[in-house]
């Protein structure tokens, strides 16, 4: 399989998913029966990101035709099957073992400084490179968790566990 071809198939899949987030959302009850107003739908947001998932897709479709023009080497032949696997345990110990068994900032802190810290730490670099790298993965974790926290908490309105 070449990159162009994996972007292709990733476009494919987020365009559909993109699709059942925008038909998802439009489908939701809309509340209007306890005299809410009607731009406060609880689909709305599904919806803005399906349509914005399915628009990423369409681009990363496009541009998969110029990567193929430029570079037919082959993709998931060098190490990229570990790396999927790596990401989806990273992912999967996230969402069922840290999310509600931690607050959900030390959660999130957690998981992006891990999830930063594995993909790129430079193991054959000097020991300054090595801390910085550390240091940047923290502060990473840190910035991810306490921007998402508040974005959740006050423009969403959602209480996190």
């Amino acid at each position: 399989m070449t990159m162009a071809l994996a972007d292709r198939v990733t476009a494919g899949l987020l365009f559909v998913l993109g699709v059942a987030l925008l038909v998802g959302g439009y489908t939701m009850d809309r509340l209007e029966i306890r005299q809410i107003h009607p731009a406060s739908i609880p689909g709305l947001l599904p919806m803005i990101l399906g349509i914005l998932l399915a628009l990423c897709a369409g681009l990363l479709f496009r541009s998969s035709f110029r990567l193929d023009a430029h570079n037919g080497a082959p993709v998931l032949s060098d190490g990229s099957w570990l790396r999927l696997g790596i990401t989806g345990a990273v992912c999967t110990i996230y969402a069922l073992g840290l999310v509600g068994w931690l607050s959900y900032f030390w959660a999130t802190a957690i998981f992006a400084s891990a999830f930063a810290l594995i993909f790129s730490f430079p193991v054959n670099g000097d020991r300054r490179a090595q801390a910085g790298s550390v240091l940047a993965a923290l502060l990473l974790g840190a910035t991810v968790a306490f921007g998402s926290s508040l974005l959740f908490r006050e423009l969403f309105l959602v209480r996190l566990p």
